[in-house]
């Protein structure tokens, strides 16, 4: 399928964009963690085949570049293994936006692949021995989005990091297909 066929929806979100469960079993926060547990080899298995002009395809006309969006992937995830930590050590703490598409276009975004590889790799380590470790009343721990205007609990963040992941997993698989097959 090219890009052609897609329309600006279906590129930028080849998943379907997010939406919270209306309830969180057992099973799906099972499953969100496995998600998040298995992304790094998941990630490393498919961008290893990629080369330079390749990593440097975008995913979308005007969209970030595969090597960017693994790079994105870290720099998400570091943040959202920070606003984690302060849910469980603080109260609803107020959390520190940043603008994704500045922090796309700096320096460390050409850095070989292998750093963001690498910190994916212990970022979700540690993210899945948090959420495994919790209890119930933990879930619940909460903290503040002041840009979205939204109070996430530690089960929305599991289900939406989850989804992150393999939201930008798909826009590089999808890439490779419409356009290295």
């Amino acid at each position: 399928m090219s890009t052609a066929t897609l329309n600006d929806e279906q590129l930028r979100y080849p998943t379907g964009k997010f939406k919270a469960p209306e309830t969180y079993t057992p099973e799906y926060i099972e499953q969100c963690i496995e998600t998040i547990k298995t992304l790094p080899v998941r990630l490393r298995a498919t961008v290893i085949q990629l080369n330079g002009a390749q990593l440097n395809t975008t995913y979308r006309p005007g969209g970030w570049t595969l090597q960017q969006v693994v790079h994105h992937l870290a720099d998400s995830h570091m943040n959202a293994l920070t606003r984690i930590k302060l849910a469980l050590t603080e109260n609803n703490p107020t959390i520190k936006a940043y603008d994704e598409a500045a922090w796309a276009t700096q320096a460390d975004v050409k850095l070989p692949l292998e750093s963001s590889l690498k910190m994916l790799e212990g970022i979700h380590q540690h993210m899945v021995a948090l959420f495994e470790s919790l209890t119930e009343e933990q879930w619940q721990r909460t903290f503040f989005h002041p840009e979205r205007n939204i109070t996430y609990t530690l089960h929305l963040s599991a289900a939406m990091y989850a989804w992150h992941s393999n939201h930008h997993l798909a826009h590089i698989t999808e890439t490779m297909k419409q356009w290295f097959n």
